[in-house]
């Protein structure tokens, strides 16, 4: 369970003009690598997966598991609030390569818990790599219940993580308590990180980590060895970076941010989201000239 821990980032989907930047990922991928990340999110929520088409979809994953060339494990982002479609896009990621499952709770359904554990017991049964649970109650309209989480650990042992994202310490406590250490919980939320890792989760998909991999890193590490003391001081040098890359909806600042780096050429999304806006981008560039890492790079 140890492979699943540390910091994984939840990679955008670079674009150039109205297609996807495959050039642009294979640096993005080549600039974590080199940077030290644990591994790699492909086409989550953060990746834009919401106005990727399948193929695009499979595509993307394809390239960000051949760019990172085995050097870092990579899990593809499968989820969909169709169970068919759900298991079509496993299936295909899974002969692409891919090393692992996130798959988020099906949105805008709604479904009962007896629904969600269904949903995922008919993925699980396609294959044997690991799935990560995705709990994010404010995209979806439903959590994943920590019951929930138990009955599919116990059935299928390799649904053994959960990506908790409903900002609720208690709730990692409790699924701590439940399902013991075999089992692995990871932040959702960047600016929780810290008191979630006090109380038993192991990690973090983060958003920020798109271009402060370093940094984010060091908090997971500190909090790892259980040096809080590290890990509160790290955390309140990011804690700006933190909150105003959500400033607006994820991920139009982070990747304002990775363009403002030079990592990307392109900070374009796809509509329904759009541009920063110029009052949102003169807040985030005095966040980012004060920032020590990025002045860095200047």
């Amino acid at each position: 369970m140890k492979s699943l821990h540390g910091t994984y980032t939840a990679l955008v989907t670079p674009f150039k003009g109205e297609s996807v930047d495959y050039a642009g990922i294979e640096r993005l991928v080549e600039y974590q690598v080199t940077e030290g990340i644990d591994g790699i999110v492909a086409v989550g929520t953060t990746g834009e997966s919401p106005t990727l088409d399948m193929e695009e979809h499979l595509d993307v994953i394809k390239a960000i598991v051949k760019a990172a060339a085995g050097r870092v494990p990579v899990w593809a982002g499968t989820g969909a609030n169709s169970t068919d479609e759900a298991i079509s896009l496993t299936r295909e990621a899974d002969k692409n390569g891919a090393d692992a499952f996130l798959i988020v709770a099906p949105y805008y359904n709604k479904p009962s818990q007896e629904g969600v554990f269904r949903h995922y017991a008919k993925i699980a049964e396609i294959t044997r790599k690991p799935i990560i649970l995705y709990s994010i109650p404010g995209r979806c309209g439903i959590g994943i219940d920590t019951e929930t989480a138990v009955r599919l650990f116990e059935k299928y042992p390799h649904i053994c993580a959960i990506k908790e994202a409903g900002g609720q310490v208690s709730k990692v406590s409790e699924l701590r308590q439940r399902l013991g250490d075999n089992y692995t919980i990871l932040s959702g939320d960047d600016g929780l990180t810290v008191p979630f890792m006090s109380v038993g989760a192991k990690g973090i998909v983060s958003v920020a980590s798109n271009l402060w991999v370093k940094s984010v890193k060091a908090v997971t590490e500190a909090c790892l060895r259980s040096d809080y003391v590290t890990a509160e001081k790290l955390h309140r040098e990011l804690y700006p970076v933190f909150t105003n890359l959500f400033i607006e909806p994820n991920p139009v600042p982070v990747k304002y941010a990775l363009k403002k780096a030079g990592i990307i050429d392109s900070d374009s999304v796809r509509l329904p989201l759009c541009e920063l806006s110029e009052k949102s981008r003169a807040v985030l560039d005095k966040v980012l000239a004060a920032d020590r890492f990025f002045s860095s790079r200047k």
